[in-house]
């Protein structure tokens, strides 16, 4: 069936369209109330389209619709169809995250990390936790005081030695066997899952009787352990406060537009205080005449709210078309009325212009200032990798040769997201010859922290590895041999011929689950910078020990020329090219009057030979 066939037959009932190309690749996704009205006005030759709409035309090959019963009906399938095929043409609300949880893993020795991805994997998940610094709180106090493992590895008992983290009583030391029982670690796991639940007050009498009990045997070292433990879970009962336990939720919308670009902000009011933030940039939005601001809205607030926590109220800078289908859709997700208001006057109007403010301030960074702020990018990649702890400390390893020759490695320390330079390193790879980047990154990981265990060093909470799977095992293999394994290790992994980009993470234990590359998001951003950086140090190094070496060897062929001669040209003229052109009364007091001729001669030679193999 042709399309003016199937234009002609298009029922005038509720329902999604959806747009392809002549490759049958899906462009737009669309709702109506009427499909004929809808999905003709794109085929009129009198229509009065927006750049980026008119592009959409020229590709259109085909197009599908599906009818449904009602505009509530329309507004759930063209959610599910837009956050599962991604079309091109559509508005994409790039940060879908949703707010924290706190995720007891499924494992015989289950350990908190920080996620914003709440999937069926048997875990039990805890949240959303409001405001993002209560979370991260809470698992800090986790790891300090019940002491479950923060790491990746496969606790089987073998282990000679437990790591750092057991001798400064973060871990209870399930890796090695006699330190930590199964029972005693699944009991500690119970308690931590009592506290989650916000269970305190039966947590609490548990923890008595433990103390009680302990203190009879005259164990006094657990039992006040267990006396800790006892007063640290009341304090929290008083401070803990959960999203899903507010009464009085409401979401403030507001954004800021200039041509093409737009900030948008989310703050959310949780018994009657503002609590969070939440930002979302778009640059590639119609021209100022053709902008709906009315369609934007609608489009966003169906995305957001497919993957997030429903507020019972909702406020916006406008109204817009689908606010009452939306409206009776959010209700029956949350259970109860969910009012969309777009407040004309008053209080609610006054929160509405200062979240529109925080917009246009959070515009200018964006897109003028491009400072991201560097607690937020962190705690933005503590979430991304589900780390149990901030990584405020970052170290990160390129490796550096050309057919292995000059093989070196750059390693960059940055501190709370900022460069630290006079920590950085730079190696040259000795045990490996030819161009193994495998092998050479053993080493350089191996050399590095063996080093720095010796002196007593700062360790890292976070390693990255320039390369895939390979660098990674061999990363890992390195930190095995030191007890390290608790650090976690994440490969930067480059596209096919794209050298200078990243497609995609792998975290050390995780291969089989890859985290793609997101160029909107802070904490990758950051990741960018920080490889950027290591390629930077390994490169130039690299450059450095060629350079030298493309001197010493030019320099051997004259005679009278040693090592500490050609080590003094080196310190007083630094390049070949500049000893090249110097005088013979430049050279003089570096070498005396025999060999500073030596080396005029020598130069004026090459010059000679040059000329006459170009014919001059």
């Amino acid at each position: 069936m042709t399309l003016d066939e199937k234009l002609k037959n298009l029922p005038t009932a509720a329902g999604i369209y959806i747009h392809k190309n002549s490759a049958g690749k899906i462009l737009y996704v669309g709702k109506a109330k009427n499909l004929r009205n809808r999905v003709r006005f794109y085929f009129q030759a009198s229509r009065n389209l927006d750049w980026k709409t008119q592009q959409l035309v020229r590709q259109i090959a085909d197009f599908e619709f599906i009818v449904v019963d009602s505009e509530v009906e329309a507004l759930v399938l063209e959610s599910n169809l837009i956050k599962k095929h991604k079309p091109r043409f559509n508005v994409m609300l790039k940060d879908d995250k949703q707010y924290p949880h706190l995720k007891l893993t499924n494992e015989p020795f289950p350990k908190v990390v920080l996620t914003r991805r709440v999937v069926k994997d048997g875990s039990s998940y805890y949240g959303p936790f409001l405001p993002v610094t209560l979370a991260r709180k809470t698992l800090n106090l986790i790891n300090r005081t019940f002491q479950l493992r923060t790491c990746d590895i496969e606790i089987d008992g073998r282990l000679p030695r437990p790591c750092l983290e057991y001798h400064l009583k973060r871990c209870l030391g399930p890796c090695v066997k006699g330190l930590c029982t199964q029972k005693e670690y699944e009991e500690a796991a119970r308690d931590v899952k009592l506290l989650l639940e916000g269970k305190n007050k039966e947590l609490a009498e548990q923890l008595e009787q433990r103390m009680w009990r302990f203190a009879e045997e005259d164990k006094y070292e657990l039992a006040a352990k267990f006396r800790d433990l006892h007063r640290t879970v009341l304090q929290l009962a008083d401070q803990q406060k959960m999203a899903i336990t507010a009464d009085t939720d409401i979401d403030i919308f507001g954004f800021y537009r200039e041509n093409q670009r737009l900030a948008l902000q989310l703050f959310t009011m949780r018994e009657g205080r503002i609590v969070g933030r939440r930002e979302f940039f778009w640059e590639d939005l119609p021209e100022d005449d053709t902008f709906d601001a009315s369609e934007f809205l609608g489009d966003v607030l169906l995305q957001y709210y497919s993957t997030d926590f429903v507020p019972l109220e909702i406020h916006v800078p406008q109204d817009f078309e689908d606010r009452q289908p939306l409206e009776q859709l959010l209700t029956e997700r949350r259970g109860r009325r969910v009012k969309i208001l777009d407040p004309k006057r008053g209080r609610k109007k006054e929160l509405i212009t200062l979240v529109e403010k925080n917009a246009k301030i959070a515009f200018e960074q964006r897109f003028r200032v491009l400072k991201p702020d560097s607690e937020k990018a962190l705690g933005e990649l503590q979430e991304v990798l589900e780390l149990s702890y901030f990584p405020e400390r970052i170290e990160s390893f390129d490796i550096s040769n050309i057919s292995g020759a000059e093989n070196v490695a750059g390693i960059v320390v940055f501190e709370n997201a900022k460069p630290a330079r006079s920590l950085y390193r730079r190696f040259i790879i000795k045990s490996v010859d030819g161009s193994n980047d495998v092998a050479s990154m053993h080493e350089a990981v191996l050399r590095r922290y063996r080093r720095m265990m010796e002196e007593g060093g700062r360790l890292p909470e976070l390693v990255f590895i320039d390369g895939g799977k390979g660098q990674l095992a061999a990363a890992a293999a390195a930190m095995r041999e030191l007890d390290l394994e608790q650090i976690m290790l994440v490969g930067l992994v480059k596209p096919p011929k794209r050298h200078n980009e990243i497609s995609h993470l792998l975290v050390h234990g995780r291969e089989d689950r890859p985290i793609p590359f997101d160029r909107n998001s802070l904490a990758f951003r950051l990741i960018l910078q920080i490889r950027e950086e290591t390629h930077k140090t390994a490169v130039e190094f690299h450059r450095k020990r060629r350079e030298k070496r493309d001197f010493t060897s030019e320099l051997s062929a004259i005679p009278g020329i040693g090592e500490k001669r050609k080590m003094r040209l080196l310190k007083n003229f630094g390049s070949i090219e500049r000893i090249a052109k110097a005088s013979l009364e430049e050279l003089r007091p570096f070498l005396g009057e025999k060999a500073a001729s030596s080396v005029v001669e020598h130069f004026d030679r090459q010059r000679s030979l040059a000329k006459s193999s170009t014919g001059d």
